[in-house]
C-alpha cells in the first residue's frame, strides 16, 4: 500500500502550473515497496526493480557476422590480392579448428572464429578458384567479425531498474540465458465517476441523465501503465456516501482516481470529502480544458479528483495520473511524447496557461506534419477525440497562433489512445 504522509503535497500557491504539479509528483511520490519474480512471459509492461547485470557476454564467443572467409590479417600481402587455402568449414553451432599459416576457413554467420582468425572477408566479395579465396586488397583487421562482449561484456549493466520491460529488453534478457526478472508490484488503481446524472452503459436512462464514459475512458488509458486498475463505479450526489466511499476505497488501494466533483458547486463533494477524511491541496491547476483537478490523500493513500468533461479529463489525467501511477509502480516516467509540426489555423489564448488544442495531422512539404484544428472546442466534445489524432500543446507564454507556426503536438497513438 502506498502510504504518505498527508501534506505530502503541500502548496501554498493558489494556481500551479503543469510543470509544478509534475515536478511535486517526482518528488514527493515514492515507488511501492517489494517485488516479484516473473518468467519472461509474463514480464512484458512489468517494472524493472533492480538493476539487471549480465551473466554472461553477448556475443558470449567471437563469431563471424557474415557468411564468409575467416582469416589472420597478417597473412595478408600489404597492397595486393592475397590468395588463401581453404582448409576447414565452419557453420554456427560447431567448434571451430585453427588455422595455418595463408589458410582461411568458410565460414557462417553466428559461427564460432577458428582459432587465430581475427577477420572475414564476405562472400559476395571473394573469389574461389582451386579451393583458395582470393581476398582483396584494402580489408581491415578485424572486418565483418563480431568480438566476445561486443554488445555487452559479462558483469556489465544490462538493464536498469524503473524500466518497463518491453519487447527489446525481454529479448536481451533471454539472450543472457535469464528466465526470470525481479519487478516491482502493480499499484491497485481504484476509478469512481460522480454523478446522479450518469448511468451505467446498457442500463437505461433515467430523466436528464448520460451514459458515463470517463470511467471507462480512464480504465482504458490504465490498461496501457503498469497497473491493476478497478472499476467502482459511480458515486452519487451524497455528501456522506461519497465519503465513507472514498475513505473505503482508500484503505484498499494504491490510488484513487475521480472524475467530476471537484469543483465548487453544491453538488461537488469529492473535495470535502477529501478535505474530511485526509488532506486536499486543490489545484486550479494553469490548464485548458481541465482547471478544475483536485489532489489529496486519504489515510496514506492518494486522491486524484479529475474534471467531469471528458476531454479535460483525459488532459489532467495524463498530466496527473500518469505521473503519479508510474511513480508507485517504480518506473522513471519519461516525458510525454512530443512531435513538431506546422499549424495550418489562428488561435488566441491567455499568458500564463498551457492549452491543449485537438487537431488532425497531414503530410507536409517540409517534411513536418501540418496540425487542422478541430472545428469545434468543448471539453465535453468526446467525439473530438476519436476524430483528431493529436493534442498540439500551447505553452503558457504562447498567446497567438498563426498558420505557418511551429507547434508541439502529443499524438494519440504514442499516448495509447489510437494507432
Amino acid at each position: 500500500m502506498a502510504q504518505l504522509t498527508d501534506d505530502c503535497f503541500a502548496f501554498g500557491g493558489a494556481l500551479m502550473s503543469v510543470d509544478e504539479a509534475e515536478a511535486l509528483i517526482a518528488a514527493r511520490i515514492p515507488p511501492l515497496p517489494g517485488e516479484a519474480s516473473v518468467p519472461l512471459r509474463d514480464a512484458l509492461g512489468r517494472i524493472l526493480a533492480r538493476d539487471v547485470v549480465a551473466p554472461v557476454a553477448l556475443p558470449p564467443f567471437f563469431n563471424s557476422a557474415v557468411d564468409g572467409y575467416a582469416f589472420r590479417h597478417a597473412d595478408l600481402t600489404p597492397g595486393a590480392a592475397t590468395p588463401l587455402a581453404i582448409a576447414s568449414r565452419v557453420a554456427a553451432g560447431e567448434a571451430a579448428s585453427g588455422l595455418g599459416p595463408r589458410e582461411a576457413a568458410r565460414i557462417f554467420t553466428g559461427a564460432p572464429m577458428p582459432a587465430g582468425a581475427d577477420s572475414v572477408l564476405m562472400q559476395e566479395d571473394a573469389q574461389v578458384e582451386d579451393s583458395a579465396v582470393l581476398v582483396p586488397p584494402g580489408l581491415k583487421r578485424g572486418a565483418n567479425a563480431r568480438p566476445a562482449g561486443e554488445d555487452i561484456a559479462a558483469g556489465s549493466p544490462a538493464l536498469p531498474a524503473g524500466r518497463r520491460l518491453d519487447a527489446p529488453a525481454i529479448g536481451l534478457a533471454a539472450a543472457l540465458g535469464l528466465t526470470a526478472l525481479p519487478v516491482t508490484p502493480r499499484p491497485r488503481i481504484g476509478v469512481f465517476s460522480t454523478g446522479d446524472e450518469l448511468a451505467e452503459p446498457g442500463a437505461p436512462l433515467g430523466i436528464a441523465q448520460t451514459y458515463d464514459s470517463n470511467r471507462f475512458t480512464l480504465l482504458a488509458l490504465l490498461a496501457g501503465l503498469p497497473v491493476e486498475a478497478r472499476d467502482l463505479g459511480i458515486l452519487p450526489d451524497r455528501a456522506a456516501a461519497t465519503a465513507a466511499a472514498l475513505q473505503d476505497a482508500a484503505a484498499a488501494h494504491d490510488l484513487l482516481l475521480t472524475t467530476g466533483g471537484v469543483s465548487t458547486g453544491e453538488e461537488d463533494h469529492v473535495r470535502a470529502a477529501i478535505e474530511g477524511a485526509g488532506r486536499l491541496v486543490f489545484w486550479r491547476l494553469a490548464i485548458k480544458p481541465g482547471r478544475p483537478a483536485a489532489m489529496g490523500v486519504i489515510g496514506g493513500t492518494p486522491v486524484v479528483g479529475l474534471p467531469g468533461n471528458p476531454v479535460a479529463a483525459v488532459v489532467t489525467f495524463l498530466h496527473l495520473a500518469r505521473p503519479l501511477a508510474l511513480r508507485l509502480a517504480g518506473a522513471v516516467p519519461r516525458p510525454l511524447p512530443r512531435f513538431a509540426a506546422t499549424a495550418d489555423f489562428a488561435y488566441r489564448k491567455k499568458a500564463g496557461r498551457r492549452e491543449y488544442v485537438r487537431v488532425t495531422l497531414r503530410d507536409g512539404t517540409d517534411g513536418l506534419p501540418v496540425a487542422t484544428k478541430f472545428p469545434r472546442e468543448g471539453a465535453g466534445l468526446l467525439s473530438s477525440l476519436t476524430q483528431s489524432d493529436a493534442f498540439a500543446e500551447l505553452p503558457e507564454p504562447v498567446t497567438e497562433i498563426t498558420p505557418g507556426d511551429r507547434l508541439r503536438v502529443l499524438p494519440f497513438a504514442a499516448l495509447g489512445m489510437g494507432w
